[in-house]
């Protein structure tokens, strides 16, 4: 891939059945199961990654200690509060702020705010189930990013048969 990639990843399934709060929330086993998987496509399909925007929510944190994991080459990571909860128009902003010497981006988040933005960027729908990635080609700089200039490139979870 050439230009700026953006790869949207929503954190693998959660852990329902304590009274944590929802930001304490672990990850379910099928969670642990998923997030290797989405990690060893990334490292299949993915060049390499420049940095990785990381929610605060445990369950998001876990998502991407456990794809870094898989990775040959992991990122730096940030934790961003700015992302847990977050609609599609402030991860726009979370984005639109990121270092123009970034070439690729991983966001791990939560829907709504993660399939909302696919959508807000590319025109297109897509469902971000949990672990699910959407890869986003973005033309110009972080800065200007929006649904003139992306492209989505491939989304879903296609280690899942």
């Amino acid at each position: 891939m050439s230009g700026r990639t953006l790869i949207l990843l929503r954190h693998a399934k959660s852990d329902w059945s304590g009274d944590e709060p929802d930001i304490s929330r672990p990850l379910a086993k099928r969670g642990r199961r998923q997030a290797p998987d989405a990690g060893r496509w990334l490292n299949e399909n993915i060049d390499s990654l420049d940095l990785a925007v990381v929610s605060p929510a445990a369950r998001a944190r876990s998502t991407w200690d456990l794809v870094s994991a898989a990775l040959d080459v992991p990122p730096q990571t940030r934790v961003d509060d700015r992302v847990y909860a977050a609609s599609d128009s402030e991860l726009l902003g979370v984005v639109q702020e990121l270092s123009d010497d970034l070439e690729t981006v991983v966001l791990v988040g939560h829907n709504p705010g993660i399939e909302d933005l696919v959508s807000l960027l590319t025109g297109e729908g897509v469902p971000m189930p949990t672990s699910a990635t959407a890869v986003i080609a973005v033309s110009g700089s972080w800065s200007t990013a929006s649904h003139s200039s992306a492209v989505l490139r491939a989304s879903g979870r296609p280690w899942v048969e």
